[in-house]
């Protein structure tokens, strides 16, 4: 415990050493604000990093800091932390916890490992399966504290000692299924979110990044993961004997004892499903030639529909039907708003607040200028390195702050170097929820750590692979299709990405 404090309280005054020392020096002495905002930044990565107070009080500094030293107006600053982005995670979060609350989680999760059959090849796909289904809607947390009871379950029916050794990929399979997941859609992980307003506040010209093409983008890099991760448990800890001894009834069991389907539960999963189609149509769909008009067509402004819109619009049908079950009560009730995760919100409004002071400050520019050297190397390792070194920042660090002070600055880089910033942007992005070499560095990774059935080597060893391995797949992946997807050429600089929000002199 006084390890825990003193490691705080050396972050908490190195922050502050950090931000006196910046002020001291003129970076741009045609521009005071840049180095202003240099020193705000460095105080909140270094706070950020070593948690020397919770990450969301750290996230309120802008609120502070910016109009004190003449960076921007606090009206300006205090509406940064509220936007449709906010309100897609608020609405995505409120259907989830209707998931929970009425365990169409768990019966999802359990009617998989039904349908998936009993030998341990199929036992771990399913478990995987489930959980990075799941986490592609529902925070990762939520997702592995719900599964590590099934799969805890499960390894108690192993009597075989031979076997003892495939509970690690379980445990394992389950974290990091829950991590991988949250990558293939916009709400799965905070850190996608963040992108995507990090991106519309730096370059405001630049073409929306929607659920749907989101989507199209990162599920098969998903998938991708996803079975070289699968395979790679199933090789390292294949029991290589017959599955004689786990109870098959089990999981039948199980899910008998859920009874049956609920009113409930059948609303909150047309609600679901409903939501996830909205979100994919509304602005159309493009494959070749073909176009396919949105929905939002049908709406005087259809501009003005967003995902946000649709995700709270969902979430309000939840709160309107009445439960058939507990007299009185609608699926979703009033004290469900205490359960989103506020610290997550201010979190993401700390992020970007700092990104639009990159920007207002002329922040960004002046670290595009300072990072123009890299223009002589091929953009293909400058994605690697970016790639490599947010992938193993992460495994000690959160990965949505991180993804809150690396953004900005590849985006400056990019813009330097008169490359598309999506080919830096994505890759910092997706990087940041890679992390499956230590228990600190996802939530999930903790959860199954604190099972105390394995050992943080298994973790180490069995992750650095996973680790290298992602790297490779993301860089290859945005490199070659990243452009097919959001419509660029590689060779090209884009319009909007030359009109990035203008500084404040």
């Amino acid at each position: 415990m006084s390890k825990m404090l003193n490691s705080k309280n050396i972050g908490f005054y190195s922050g502050i050493i950090a931000f006196m020392l910046i002020l001291l020096f003129d970076f741009d002495p045609q521009n005071r604000l840049v180095t202003y905002t240099l020193a705000v930044a460095a105080l909140m990565a270094i706070w950020w990093i070593t948690q020397a107070i919770p990450i969301s009080v750290t996230s309120l500094l802008p609120i502070v800091l910016f109009p004190l030293l003449g960076i921007m107006n606090g009206k300006d600053v205090s509406s940064i932390y509220f936007n449709h982005v906010i309100f897609l995670f608020i609405g995505g979060f409120l259907v989830a916890l209707a998931m929970e609350k009425w365990n169409l989680h768990t019966r999802i999760a359990l009617k998989v490992l039904l349908l998936v059959g009993n030998n341990p090849r199929n036992i771990l796909f399913g478990f995987m399966f489930s959980a990075a289904f799941l986490s592609m809607w529902m925070s990762n947390t939520a997702t592995c504290m719900m599964m590590i009871p099934i799969v805890l379950s499960v390894i108690r029916g192993i009597e075989n000692e031979g076997m003892k050794k495939f509970q690690i990929a379980l445990l394992l399979g389950i974290a990091y299924a829950s991590s991988i997941g949250g990558i293939a859609t916009l709400v799965g992980t905070p850190p996608n979110l963040s992108f995507v307003r990090i991106y519309s506040i730096i370059f405001p010209q630049a073409p929306d990044i929607t659920f749907f093409n989101w989507l199209i983008f990162a599920f098969p890099l998903t998938v991708l993961i996803f079975i070289f991760v699968f395979l790679w448990l199933y090789y390292r800890y294949n029991p290589r004997e017959k599955w004689n001894s786990i109870n098959k009834d089990f999981i039948k069991n199980q899910y008998k004892a859920l009874g049956k389907v609920s009113f409930e539960e059948k609303v909150v999963l047309i609600v679901f499903i409903a939501m996830a189609i909205l979100w994919v149509t509304y602005s159309g769909i493009e494959i070749g030639q073909t176009k396919i008009p949105g929905w939002n067509q049908w709406f005087p402004r259809p501009e003005y529909i967003n995902d946000g819109t649709i995700a709270i619009l969902m979430a309000l049908v939840l709160f309107i039907i009445p439960s058939n079950s507990r007299k009185g009560e609608n699926i979703l009730q009033g004290d469900v708003i205490m359960k989103v995760p506020w610290n997550i919100v201010l979190l993401f409004g700390g992020g970007f607040a700092l990104a639009t002071g990159f920007t207002q400050s002329g922040l960004s520019n002046w670290f595009g200028e300072q990072m123009s050297w890299a223009g002589q190397f091929h953009p293909l390792l400058v994605i690697f390195i970016i790639t490599l070194f947010i992938n193993f920042l992460t495994e000690l660090t959160s990965n949505t702050a991180t993804v809150e002070m690396i953004l900005p600055i590849v985006a400056a880089l990019a813009v330097s170097i008169k490359v598309n910033p999506l080919l830096f942007m994505l890759p910092a992005t997706l990087a940041a929820s890679m992390a499956f070499m230590l228990p600190v560095a996802t939530p999930p990774n903790a959860i199954v750590f604190a099972t105390n059935e394995l050992q943080i080597k298994d973790m180490i060893k069995t992750g650095f692979v996973i680790n290298m391995i992602s790297v490779v797949l993301i860089t290859v992946w945005v490199y070659l299709f990243a452009g097919q997807v959001f419509d660029f050429n590689i060779g090209e600089f884009p319009m909007w990405a030359a009109h990035t929000a203008a500084p404040v002199k």
